[in-house]
C-alpha cells in the first residue's frame, strides 16, 4: 500500500516559484485581514455571495446543475431540493456551511471527514453516505472516438480504511513540524486524498470542503469571499491536467506533488487577487458600494463594461452599477466608449 510522508517539503529542494507564490499569497492574506477589520459589512455581503457561487461551481465541476435561480433559492434555504440534482447541491450546501461556521472545532480526521461526506450525501437519500467504498473504483477517461480506457486506479476498497488513517496521520506529523510551510502541505494532502478516492460517489466534491477546511484552519480565508470553487471551475482544464500530472506513478509513490501545489496556491492567489480588486479604493475613502464601483473604473487601465463590472463586484447590484456609471459619465469622470450592449467606460 502507498505510503505518505511530506517530509520532501523540508528538504530545501523545492521550486523557486512555488516558494515564491506562497509569499505573495501571504502578504494578501494580510491585506486582506487588515480590511476585514475595517470593512466587516462589505465581507458579509461577499460571503453571501461567494457561497452562492461556490455551490453552483463545486457541483457543475461534476455535471450537476441547475438554474442559478434555483442555486440561490437551495443555497438561502428558500426552497426545498425539487430534483436529485438539487437534492446534491443542497448536501454541498450543508456541508459548506458547516465548514464556515465549525472549521475551528474539525480537522483533517476520518471522524470529521466521514460525517461531512454523510451531510453532503444525506439529502440525496443515498444508503453509502458517510461510509468508504465497499467496491474497487476506476478513473476512467472518454477519447473522441467514445472508446474508455482506465486512468487510474485508486486504492483499493479492502486497503482504503488504512490507507485513510495513514493519511490522517502523516498529515498531523507534517503539519506539527514547523519546517513544513502548510500552504505546500495542504495541496499534497488533497492530491492523496483523490488518489484514494476513498468514497463510492462524492471524492471531487469532498475535496473541495476539505481544501477550505485545511485553509482556514491556517487563516486562508479568502474561499470565503471569493469564490475557491469557481476558480477551479473556470480553469477546469489546468486543474484536470495538474491532477493528472501529479496522479501518475502514485501507487508507488514515485510522483510529483508540484504540478498539483502549482495549480492549487495559483487558485487561492487568483481568490486573493480578485478580493484585492474589489477594495481598489483610495484616499482612505470609506468602501462604499458606489466607492468601490468608482475605482473599479477608475483603477483600470483598459476600458471595462458594465457586465464585467459587475463580475468583479458580485455582490453590487446591476442596476447600482448603471447609476454610477451613469453619474460618473455625467460628471466628465470617465468617458463611454460605444453603445447599447457594447458601451465600455474608461477613466476620461
Amino acid at each position: 500500500m502507498r505510503k505518505f510522508d511530506y517530509f520532501f517539503l523540508n528538504n530545501g529542494l523545492l521550486p523557486a516559484r512555488l516558494v515564491n507564490l506562497t509569499a505573495s499569497i501571504s502578504a494578501l492574506k494580510t491585506v486582506a485581514g487588515v480590511r476585514k477589520e475595517e470593512y466587516a459589512q462589505v465581507f458579509t455581503e461577499l460571503e453571501a455571495v461567494a457561497r452562492v457561487q461556490s455551490v453552483k461551481s463545486s457541483n457543475a465541476i461534476e455535471g450537476i446543475v441547475t438554474s442559478d435561480e434555483r442555486i440561490a433559492a437551495i443555497v438561502n434555504q428558500n426552497s426545498a431540493p425539487l430534483n436529485h440534482n438539487e437534492a446534491e447541491i443542497a448536501g454541498y450546501r450543508d456541508a459548506l456551511n458547516a465548514i464556515h461556521l465549525e472549521y475551528d472545532r474539525m480537522d483533517f480526521t476520518q471522524r470529521d471527514i466521514l460525517r461531512l461526506h454523510e451531510m453532503m450525501m444525506s439529502l440525496a437519500g443515498t444508503a453509502y453516505g458517510g461510509q468508504y467504498k465497499t467496491n474497487d473504483n476506476v478513473i476512467l477517461e472518454v477519447d473522441a472516438d467514445g472508446n474508455r480506457r482506465v486512468r487510474f486506479r485508486p486504492t483499493s476498497a479492502a486497503d482504503t480504511p488504512e490507507a485513510m488513517e495513514q493519511l490522517e496521520l502523516a498529515y498531523l506529523a507534517a503539519r506539527d513540524d514547523a519546517n513544513i510551510n502548510q500552504l505546500l502541505l495542504i495541496p499534497c494532502v488533497i492530491l492523496d486524498f483523490l488518489c484514494i478516492h476513498p468514497f463510492r460517489d462524492g471524492n471531487g466534491r469532498m475535496s473541495r470542503p476539505l481544501s477550505l477546511l485545511l485553509l482556514y484552519k491556517n487563516g486562508y480565508d479568502a474561499g470565503k469571499y471569493v469564490s475557491f470553487e469557481e476558480q477551479i471551475n473556470n480553469y477546469k482544464a489546468y486543474y484536470y491536467e495538474a491532477l493528472r500530472q501529479s496522479s501518475a506513478g502514485w501507487e508507488t509513490g514515485e510522483n510529483s506533488y508540484f504540478p498539483f501545489i502549482e495549480n492549487f496556491l495559483s487558485t487561492l492567489y487568483m481568490c486573493y487577487k480578485e478580493l484585492d480588486k474589489r477594495f481598489a479604493v483610495v484616499n482612505g475613502k470609506r468602501i462604499t458600494k458606489k466607492a468601490r464601483v468608482e475605482a473599479t473604473v477608475l483603477n483600470s487601465l483598459t476600458p471595462l463594461s458594465k457586465a464585467e463590472i459587475c463580475k468583479l463586484l458580485p455582490d453590487v447590484s446591476p442596476t447600482t452599477v448603471e447609476a454610477v456609471l451613469g453619474a460618473m459619465v455625467r460628471d466628465g469622470v470617465i468617458k463611454r466608449i460605444g453603445a447599447s450592449q457594447a458601451s465600455r467606460y474608461i477613466k476620461a
